[in-house]
């Protein structure tokens, strides 16, 4: 049946857990946790995320262009289990950014997706990204923006916590 089945969630890495763009005033917290990791920025991944993340009803998988290192370098610094990952098509779309066409990692997380319900969590989603999901998805799907700067915050998990609950 189209639209069944437990929803996902399509996790993005840089903006939702690493956050970047110009710092807070006295810089980026930085957490300990395992290493070692080649990226200085992983040390800005708050391991307390993925007790959040494990506590939605939902299956994760990994939406980022870190494909398989997601697995490798940050699963065991949240405490996650290996997670599925979209391994991204070779394209030329262009990237939607605000207006244009959708962001090209919208056709592929519908085509993962297979008519389940899903959320995506990435800090370049765009009106865009929003229309074509609409017209083009059968099941509900979240398209949930994180401010870069910030990363996935309490408020956020309690808006995908109450969507994903409501999808189940």
């Amino acid at each position: 049946m189209t639209g069944s089945g437990t929803p996902l969630l399509f996790l993005d890495v840089d903006g939702p857990l690493i956050p970047f763009g110009a710092p807070p005033p006295g810089g980026y917290p930085t957490y300990p946790g395992p290493g070692p990791y080649d990226n200085p920025l992983v040390a800005r991944v708050d391991p307390a995320l993925g007790r959040h993340l494990l506590a939605l009803p939902c299956e994760l998988v990994w939406a980022t262009t870190w494909l398989e290192d997601a697995d490798d370098c940050l699963s065991p610094r949240l405490g996650l289990p290996q997670l599925p990952f979209v391994d991204w098509p070779m394209t030329d779309d262009e990237d939607g950014g605000h207006g244009g066409p959708p962001h090209w990692k919208t056709r592929p997380l519908l085509a993962w997706a297979a008519g389940r319900p899903f959320a995506w969590v990435d800090d370049e989603i765009a009106p865009a990204d929003r229309h074509w999901v609409e017209a083009h998805s059968p099941a509900p799907a979240l398209l949930h923006r994180v401010d870069p700067q910030v990363g996935l915050t309490d408020t956020d998990f309690a808006t995908l916590d109450s969507w994903l609950r409501a999808v189940s």
